[in-house]
């Protein structure tokens, strides 16, 4: 292993005193983005990476085009109809960005292009398109770009029929607007500049250049703020959203200069959404206690909660997560011990069924179903041996069509070859952490088998067990893959996430060591041989494992890590923060102060052993800003006591999701697996 000489950062300390405790930062000086020895230190720290993992290039490029010789280049989305129109993503061989496009009312029509993002994305490092809303006659299409990454979007207006972009423009939007029904009037969200919050509801009226009309402004800092239209189309809804919180407006959308009115007012703990049906609106809501929710339903009219009828019951063992509305039949998202159910019921009541499912580590979804008359539910289906899989479910016959399933190229997979399981591990405090694992059926399980530990756990956020083509190369050279439904997540219903979030955190932390723990003492694996990833919030998770049991684990791979949680909760000029408090706790309330500096990463990193770490980040990230990893990994390197391997790469044009393209993105889990399987010793 080569061994060039680590960037050594400088360090200025700045005294940060709260509750008259004192806390010194001596790299607090990296926030500044605009500081040229900022952005010369990082550089510095990318020119080490390089160094430091120049053996590997070869192998990453293989890496790359055996993960992307599996993927279908020249692809397509399964059409969904809408308002006489059948749309279609697709992708041509060679090109990163995806071409939107739509045939009327026949798959055998003549295909119109929407918006080929390859020609948009031309003379940009980074190009997003969030999304694209059709006028209720077809003939507008208001659209959205970021070509920064820091989620600010522009939003136009392209004529359909002429293919001209309109002169209307609006800066710093989220991305997402909404057509009134008179096709000339628009409610899209704008973002506060410096936090990004999304905070206000505009309306914008076709060629008026003298400015929008404010239509609501979120000021609560806890609170987001977004515009929709129900599936019935009747309705544009505003929603106020935080952690906890909820709050609707409602606005008939034929009459888009009217006043919205308020749903249910916000109460705080009242957490709620709302479905439109004929006269009537469902609402999904934990009222009244029902932790794992339950389906009330209420006249259009009056719609406080005084006159909200109980539809489906809360149980005790099932999370009630969604409902779809069709003109006959409507459909509930459940989940039952951690597993997706999808229940069909008819309005009349005259049928009521659980489409079947038979693997315990698989996820099936409800897919897009903009069509409200149809008999047909669209979802989708997929495990961690089998590829995707795009459903048509008629429910009124029963009969399902396989619109398209993933295909893997390369000729060499067969999922015959995988075995897919779930465990469960006994966390400290008894409690039962289920986990699911995939590998091939030649991988035994010992001392030596190399494990890739994969979790997030927080916001109530669940990752299901899913198929992954770029997984493969993981699993073909021995690797399990084992992913981990620690508290945090939503996996075992509402409970589970608020048994991983404030003051109960630290469960997702040792809920994820008790789960390697387990993994070891087993015969899975064994400490040389333990790898452990997650971003984001999952690269707290990896912040945390670290300092609490660093000995558990060979190796980290630490994406866009939250790790700097104290200094971060307490700047509310930051992104995310105002609206984080009810997920991680408010640190100007002494208690949660206390109990966060107890676990930041950041403010424990002490003098002793580390494993080989990988940290990632992005100079523009909006949601994890690039200084949190950036000064962790400069304390990790003043005070680590160990020769193991910490290395930092910045990806200088990006933000918070990484690379903008279809396979440039893969570059980076090349980066990623290379560096796992240097550390084992495998190099082809």
């Amino acid at each position: 292993m080569n061994k060039a000489k680590a960037p050594i950062a400088k360090k200025v300390p700045k005294e940060l005193i709260k509750h008259d405790d004192v806390r010194v930062d001596d790299y607090y000086w990296m926030n500044d983005r605009e500081d040229p020895a900022v952005i010369s230190h990082l550089e510095a720290e990318n020119a080490y990476y390089e160094e430091m993992t120049g053996h590997t290039k070869e192998f990453q490029a293989a890496l790359f085009e055996e993960m992307k010789a599996r993927i279908k280049e020249d692809d397509s989305s399964v059409p969904y109809k809408q308002n006489g129109y059948w749309y279609i993503t697709k992708y041509e061989t060679g090109k990163e960005y995806p071409i939107y496009s739509r045939k009327r009312e026949s798959l055998d029509a003549e295909e119109e292009i929407l918006f080929d993002c390859n020609e948009l994305a031309k003379g940009h490092e980074f190009f997003n398109m969030s999304s694209f809303s059709i006028s209720p006659d077809n003939k507008l299409a208001a659209f959205s770009v970021d070509t920064v990454s820091r989620r600010k979007y522009t939003l136009q207006i392209k004529n359909l029929e002429t293919e001209q972009v309109l002169a209307d423009k609006v800066e710093n939007t989220t991305g997402n607007a909404v057509w009134a029904d008179d096709n000339k009037t628009l409610f899209y969200s704008k973002q506060d500049d410096l936090t990004l919050r999304s905070d206000k509801i505009f309306r914008h009226t076709l060629g008026n250049q003298s400015g929008d009309t404010l239509i609501f402004n979120e000021t609560d800092e806890s609170f987001g703020a977004s515009v929709y239209k129900s599936k019935s189309k009747k309705y544009i809804i505003i929603v106020s959203y935080s952690t906890l919180t909820m709050e609707f407006q409602t606005l008939r959308a034929d009459d888009p200069n009217g006043e919205f009115k308020v749903f249910h007012p916000r109460t705080r703990g009242l957490d709620y959404a709302i479905a439109h049906y004929e006269n009537n609106f469902y609402v999904l809501t934990n009222k009244d206690g029902a932790t794992n929710f339950k389906l009330m339903k209420v006249l259009e009219g009056d719609t406080s909660s005084d006159n909200w009828a109980e539809f489906i019951p809360h149980r005790e063992e099932v999370l009630l997560e969604g409902i779809d509305i069709f003109k006959e039949y409507y459909v509930l998202s459940e989940r039952k011990n951690g597993l997706n159910e999808l229940k069909i019921m008819k309005w009349d009541e005259s049928d009521t069924y659980y489409l079947p499912f038979e693997s315990e580590t698989y996820t099936a979804n409800v897919g897009a179903n903009p069509d409200f008359d149809s008999e047909v539910l669209r979802y989708s289906y997929n495990s961690m041996t089998t590829p995707g899989s795009v459903i048509d479910f008629n429910m009124r016959t029963k009969e399902k069509e396989v619109k398209k399933e993933q295909e893997v190229l390369g000729g060499k997979f067969d999922k015959n070859n995988y075995v897919e399981k779930r465990v469960w591990a006994t966390a400290r405090d008894g409690v039962k952490v289920p986990m699911s694992l995939v590998y091939h059926k030649d991988t035994k399980m010992g001392s030596n088998t190399p494990i890739l530990q994969y979790s997030y756990g927080s916001y109530g956020y669940t990752i299901d067990p899913y198929f992954s083509t770029v997984r493969l190369s993981l699993l073909d050279r021995g690797f399990v893959y084992a992913l981990s439904h620690i508290r945090g997540g939503q996996y075992l219903g509402r409970p589970w996430y608020e048994d991983g979030k404030l003051l109960k955190k630290k469960n997702t932390f040792t809920d994820f060591i008790d789960c390697s723990k387990f993994l070891i003492e087993n015969g899975y694996t064994s400490a040389k041989h333990l790898y452990a990833m997650g971003g984001s919030a999952g690269g707290l998770l990896m912040g945390a494992i670290v300092n609490m049991s660093p000995e558990t684990y060979n190796g980290i791979v630490a994406s866009v890590p939250f790790v700097d949680v104290i200094t971060t909760m307490l700047d509310e000029s930051i992104p995310l923060t105002t609206g984080e408090f009810d997920e991680w706790g408010n640190p100007n309330e002494k208690e949660y102060y206390d109990y966060m500096k107890s676990y930041s990463p950041y403010d424990n990193v002490v003098s002793k052993a580390y494993p080989h770490m990988f940290v990632i980040t992005g100079l523009h990230d909006s949601q994890v800003q690039y200084f949190e990893p950036a000064k962790w990994v400069a304390k990790l390197r003043e005070l680590k006591t160990d020769d193991n391997l910490l290395i930092f790469n910045i990806n200088m044009d990006a933000g918070h999701g990484g690379a903008s393209g279809r396979f440039e993105s893969l570059k980076e889990v090349a980066k990623e697996y290379a560096f796992l399987l240097d550390l084992e010793g495998i190099t082809e």
